[in-house]
C-alpha cells in the first residue's frame, strides 16, 4: 500500500496457530480387559478343579454324557468320590496317611446292554406263552363240547403276553343278541381257561368289542360302549369261576366298535368278540397296578432292571462283568380236575 512519502509498507501476514486438543480415548477397552480377566479367571478355576478331581470322577463324568442311564444304573466309580461324608476321607477318619477317595479305587461296575435285555426278555416271555398255548388247544381239543369250538379262537403272541380272541359265529355267538347272557358254551369255555391262566401264574387285561351295528337309542343311550363292557363283565365273572384269581385281573375294557377285527366289513360278526392279554414279564410291568395308562416298553425295561439291580447280590458283580439276565421258567402247576359249578344267575 503506498504511504504519503510515496513509499511501499510491507504487508505483514500473522499466522495464528491453535492449540491442538488431547487425543480423545473411548472406555471399550476396560470393557474388553475386564472380559478378558474374568475369562483368564475362569480358565485357571476350571484346571484347578479338574486338577484336584480324581481320575475314576473324572471317568465317571466323561461316562456320564455318553450314556446317563447306564451310570445311574450301575454306580461305582465316578458317581460319588467317597462313602465318607467326609470328602477325601477313608473308612478310617482318625488316619491321616493313607485314605485314598473311592473315585481312585478300580471299583465294580455292571454294565448292562438294553437291546440285548429286550430281546431275551421278549424270547423268554414268548416261549412261556407257546407253552400256554399248546396247553389250551390240548385242553379244548381233549374236551368234545368245546372242540367246536376252535375255530372261533385266535392265538397271537404280542410283546405284552398270549393274546386270545374269542370270536363270534353266526351258528354259535357267544352273547345272546344284543345283551351280556353268556351262552352255555360259551361258559364252559371260558372257565376252562380261567383254569389253565390261573395255572400261569400271569395277571390277565380283559376287553369286550361289538360290530358297528347301532343301537336304535343312538350312541345318547345303551349304545355298544356300555354293551362291550357288559360282555368283558360277564366274561370275567366266568373266568373267576373257572378258577382264575381276582388279583389275577389287571383291566377289564370296553372298547365297543372302536378296534375292529375286520375293518373292511365293520358288520361283520367276528367283530363281536372278547379278548383276553395273558401277560409276560415285559406286559406285567407296563400294565401294573396303580398306572391308569400302560407304560413304554423302555419304561418297563427300566423297571425290570431296577428290580434286577435290588434283587442281585453285591458279591455277584465283578469288575467288567456283564450279568445275563435269566428269567425262571414257567411253572406251570398241575390243572386240577375239571369241576365247574352252577351257571350264576343270568346277567342283567
Amino acid at each position: 500500500m503506498a504511504t504519503a512519502a510515496g513509499k511501499l509498507q510491507p504487508i505483514i501476514i500473522k499466522r495464528v496457530k491453535k492449540a491442538g486438543h488431547a487425543p480423545h480415548h473411548s472406555g471399550a477397552w476396560k470393557i474388553a480387559y475386564a472380559d478378558f480377566v474374568t475369562a483368564m479367571m475362569a480358565f485357571f478355576l476350571l484346571m484347578w478343579l479338574l486338577g484336584s478331581t480324581s481320575k475314576g470322577d473324572l471317568q465317571g463324568i466323561a461316562l456320564f454324557f455318553q450314556n446317563p442311564l447306564k451310570v445311574s444304573m450301575a454306580g461305582g466309580s465316578g458317581s460319588g468320590d467317597s462313602s465318607s461324608i467326609i470328602k477325601g476321607g477313608g473308612s478310617v477318619l482318625t488316619r491321616v496317611n493313607g485314605n485314598v477317595r473311592n473315585g481312585e479305587t478300580p471299583a465294580q461296575q455292571r454294565s448292562f446292554n438294553l437291546q440285548a435285555l429286550r430281546a431275551e426278555i421278549q424270547a423268554t416271555d414268548a416261549q412261556r406263552m407257546r407253552e400256554l398255548q399248546a396247553r389250551l388247544e390240548q385242553a379244548i381239543a381233549a374236551n368234545p363240547a368245546l372242540a367246536g369250538l376252535r375255530n372261533q379262537l385266535r392265538f397271537d403272541i404280542t410283546p405284552d403276553g398270549l393274546r386270545v380272541q374269542i370270536v363270534d359265529d353266526k351258528g354259535r355267538p357267544m352273547f345272546d343278541a344284543g345283551s351280556a347272557r353268556v351262552k352255555d358254551y360259551m361258559r364252559e369255555l371260558l372257565r376252562s381257561i380261567g383254569q389253565l391262566i390261573e395255572g400261569a401264574d400271569s395277571g390277565v387285561v380283559l376287553s369286550g368289542h361289538t360290530d358297528a351295528s347301532p343301537y336304535s337309542g343312538g350312541e345318547r343311550g345303551y349304545s355298544n360302549w356300555e354293551l362291550s363292557a357288559d360282555r368283558a363283565n360277564a366274561s370275567r365273572r366266568e373266568l373267576l369261576a373257572g378258577g382264575l384269581r381276582e388279583d389275577r385281573v389287571v383291566r377289564v375294557l370296553g372298547m365297543g366298535s372302536s378296534t375292529l377285527f375286520d375293518p373292511a366289513d365293520p358288520v361283520n360278526p367276528m367283530n363281536r368278540r372278547i379278548s383276553l392279554l395273558v401277560l409276560g414279564r415285559l406286559g406285567q410291568e407296563r400294565w401294573a397296578r396303580g398306572v391308569e395308562t400302560p407304560v413304554s416298553e423302555a419304561q418297563a425295561i427300566e423297571q425290570l432292571l431296577e428290580k434286577q439291580e435290588a434283587a442281585m447280590p453285591p458279591a455277584a458283580s465283578l469288575p467288567g462283568q456283564v450279568p445275563a439276565v435269566t428269567a425262571a421258567p414257567l411253572a406251570l402247576r398241575p390243572a386240577p380236575a375239571p369241576i365247574f359249578p352252577a351257571a350264576p344267575a343270568a346277567a342283567r
